[in-house]
């Protein structure tokens, strides 16, 4: 018992030299046993030895399971920092350690920091493509920014888009050419390996047909499976896929700014929604997503859809369309894959800002006359 308490105290290294040097007599016994001599008392050491190392290793085992627990606490620490930072993200993958440890590092180092993504055209409406910095002023919670970290054209940005098609009753008659020029929209503007878009039709409720891909033949397939008919559930729609689809973008890619966006094929009249427009609006801009719209309202009037429509976009940047006739809504589809190429994105770091989940409004005007500028109307800050 006294040779097994001191192998205890060694380490595993230890052990295997004194194994080493037990199984050399038993080893040198053997070969001299070839004319039947006895060597019990060598496998009795033996065994003893065997012994003490199963009982080191017993008590090693708590140390070990000790240590393996100690990689799931960074996991904890992402899960309370992620519901910190905004009580309404999700998380529905579970990081890598490294992953975790990354985010964190760079959580922290840009919290303060706002990207944002605007477009600029002149009395005409067209896209004003080489303007720079000092052309611009900007107000953060109608403040100048502390710094201006970054300035510049952004034609190239990585794009998740989310095509949200009404399938309510109200569509039917035009229902075949829309698919088919939503269909051709995404042929134009996902690119393979870069971009990647869903498919959500929405009546009553929402149904995803398609998850994220850049594979446009099932994108396509997704929006082939949707099926009309029912009321509509606008809003539910809008919260539903900027909550768990485009919140998460966020916190997925902190490292680098991508452009979400949501186009809308409908006729603004939700009738079934359980969140309001409000609601709806603050979840798409918690997720910092532009919204486009395009109105599937074939009437020469403006009817309440059509507001609605206007107001969803204006409060994310975006734009709606309003196409009376159907090829006009090809048209409408080959603007916004327009649009989505003609962006400038500026990254600064706002003045008194603090991570309590504020609401801080963002105005970008233009210094040029006859120059529109069209952006978000705000953000949520982090909340720590």
């Amino acid at each position: 018992m006294g040779e097994t308490r001191r192998l205890a105290g060694l380490s595993a290294r230890g052990v295997h030299l004194i194994v080493g040097k037990r199984l050399q007599p038993w080893l040198r016994v053997k070969i001299l046993d070839s004319l039947g001599m006895k060597y019990t008392h060598s496998i009795c050491r033996l065994l003893m030895v065997l012994a003490a190392a199963a009982i080191i290793v017993v008590a090693l085992m708590p140390a070990a399971c000790a240590q393996s627990d100690s990689y799931a606490t960074p996991a904890a620490v992402y899960a309370t920092s992620a519901a910190n930072l905004n009580s309404d993200t999700a998380a529905s993958d579970t990081p890598t350690s490294d992953d975790q440890s990354g985010a964190l590092l760079t959580i922290h180092k840009r919290v303060d920091e706002v990207n944002v993504l605007f477009i600029a055209t002149d009395k005409h409406g067209k896209f004003v493509r080489d303007l720079n910095q000092n052309d611009f002023s900007i107000l953060d919670d109608h403040k100048p920014p502390q710094a201006i970290i970054n300035f510049r054209r952004e034609t190239d940005l990585a794009l998740h888009l989310g095509l949200l098609i009404d399938v309510s009753g109200s569509v039917h008659s035009r229902f075949d050419f829309e698919q088919n020029a939503a269909i051709s929209f995404l042929q134009h503007t996902v690119r393979t390996g870069f971009d990647k878009a869903y498919i959500v039709g929405f009546n009553t409720k929402s149904q995803m047909t398609q998850d994220f891909t850049d594979n446009v033949q099932l994108l396509s397939a997704g929006i082939h499976n949707l099926q009309d008919g029912g009321g509509t559930a606008l809003y539910d729609a809008v919260y539903k896929t900027c909550h768990e689809k485009l919140l998460k973008d966020r916190s997925d890619h902190p490292d680098r700014t991508i452009r979400k966006a949501i186009v809308i094929l409908s006729d603004g009249d939700d009738n079934q929604s359980e969140v309001t427009k409000a609601q709806a609006i603050e979840m798409a801009q918690r997720a910092e997503v532009i919204i486009y719209a395009i109105s599937t309202n074939d009437s020469p009037q403006i009817l309440r859809g059509d507001k609605v429509l206007e107001q969803l976009a204006a409060a994310t940047g975006g734009r709606a369309f309003f196409p009376y006739k159907m090829k006009d809504i090809t048209n409408s589809f080959a603007a916004i894959a327009d649009e989505l190429r003609s962006q400038y994105v500026v990254s600064y770091k706002p003045a008194d800002f603090d991570a309590d989940g504020r609401y801080r409004s963002i105005e970008i005007s233009a210094l040029k006359k006859d120059l529109q500028v069209r952006a978000r109307k705000g953000y949520f800050a982090p909340q720590q």
